[in-house]
């Protein structure tokens, strides 16, 4: 477990004002479950806002030191990411192997691990769109999961109005 103490009288210093906040906030990763309070070991806690936050700047941090060298090397033509889904656009040829990329995105940290889905008969989904491949380009469509169930939490639930309204919102702007 993280420790530290802050000397009062000492003049503030990045550490002090920034980083050994986050480090706290790190690794306070505790939840509670049917009565019982559970310390998490490792990883940041699912469902903190902080969380996010934090994983997103240290992608970021990847897609700006490790990962162009990585595209250049398999001559990646396009790299898109949304939050923790990334798709690549390459050139399927013997000289470029994609399993030998994914090896070296899974070395870039030990507890980051990175997972393939290659496209199946010219179609890949990503996110909520199926992108398929035809001779004259690409062409988009709407995925939806085979478990999509299209239930929305009820009127007389509990839950804020913010997370009651948010899958209207959702479908809405889907159109």
């Amino acid at each position: 477990m993280f420790q530290a103490s802050i000397v009062v009288g000492k003049p503030r210093t990045v550490l002090t004002m920034w980083v050994l906040p986050w480090l706290v906030l790190i690794n306070l990763n505790y939840f509670q479950f049917q009565d019982t309070t559970y310390i998490q070991n490792e990883g940041l806690a699912m469902g903190a806002h902080t969380s996010s936050i934090l994983s997103d700047v240290y992608l970021q941090h990847l897609e700006n030191t490790t990962i162009p060298q990585l595209l250049e090397k398999h001559s990646i033509k396009g790299y898109f990411r949304y939050v923790d889904d990334i798709l690549l656009a390459y050139v399927d040829d013997p000289n470029n192997d994609i399993h030998s990329l994914l090896n070296e995105f899974n070395s870039l940290t030990p507890k980051l691990r990175f997972t393939l889905e290659e496209e199946q008969e010219n179609h890949i989904h990503f996110l909520d769109i199926t992108i398929t491949k035809n001779p004259k380009g690409l062409s988009f469509g709407i995925y939806r999961k085979p478990t999509t169930t299209d239930i929305i939490i009820p009127r007389d639930s509990c839950h804020s109005n913010e997370h009651k309204t948010a899958a209207i919102r959702y479908y809405r702007n889907r159109l």
